[in-house]
């Protein structure tokens, strides 16, 4: 295990059982953070991340967590606090893609959506601000389709997602005075079991981009660890894409 930046900094990082929130652990970790992960279904797959998170040398904790429950993103937190005394980063990954056609669009797919997507987000952040240290992190993953949206079909994903970027800019200038930095990263199309670099809808993604291939989720990891390391101590209220050029 590769311990540096990050040394026994505490991490929780929502939604991190799968896809790119599994490879933001595993970066975190290796980079010696002592990190948590939320999930909701997929408990086979976090104990599995944390027993392989352990077995490099590293230390994880995973928690069960319904992202659209506030109660159960507020226990999460706390179960951080009252096992570490802290939390130094915050990752808010957890989020769903539903493609629904404005015309089609119900009361419960809103409430869903932005339950997930936004709420859980204020909640978390509100709740870890609380127990975070001067200099902590909070980055939240968010999507290029915040900033432009090629397809139909995704109008709530992309408020939902377009909504981050404003409270992001808020929540740092209200964390600014105890030098905890609040970033967003935008992923373009990265290749994960949700939408895999070979499917059935890949090649009209790759058309767009000026680079044309998806991300591998440890590429947006890699920048969420930098936002989260020493090197990023002045960068805040900030968004990162990393789409290929989708959005140049």
């Amino acid at each position: 295990m590769d311990v540096s930046n990050l040394k026994d900094r505490i991490a929780l990082v929502t939604g991190g059982a799968r896809g790119i929130g599994a490879a933001i652990a595993r970066r975190l970790a290796s980079e010696g953070a002592i990190v948590a992960i939320t999930y909701g279904q997929s408990q086979a797959k976090a104990d599995a991340l944390v027993a392989e998170i352990e077995q490099a040398g590293g230390k994880a904790l995973a928690i069960r967590a319904d992202n659209r429950d506030g109660e159960a993103v507020g226990a999460a937190v706390k179960a951080v606090v009252e096992r570490y005394g802290r939390i130094d980063i915050l990752v808010n990954n957890a989020g769903i893609y539903e493609a629904t056609a404005i015309t089609e669009v119900t009361a419960d797919d809103f409430d869903r959506t932005v339950d997930i997507n936004v709420k859980a987000v204020v909640l978390a952040t509100s709740a870890a601000a609380r127990h975070m240290p001067d200099g902590g992190r909070i980055i939240s993953v968010g999507s290029n389709l915040a900033q432009r949206v090629p397809f139909p079909g995704i109008s709530l994903y992309a408020l939902s997602k377009s909504a981050l970027v404003g409270f992001t800019k808020a929540v740092a200038r209200d964390l600014g005075p105890k030098s905890i930095t609040v970033n967003i990263v935008h992923p373009g199309s990265t290749n994960t079991d949700m939408n895999p670099q070979d499917g059935a809808h890949a090649d009209p993604q790759r058309d767009l981009m000026a680079i044309p291939r998806f991300n591998d989720a440890s590429e947006v990891a890699g920048l969420v660890a930098w936002l989260a390391g020493p090197d990023a101590r002045g960068v805040t209220g900030t968004e990162f894409t990393i789409d290929g050029g989708t959005n140049a």
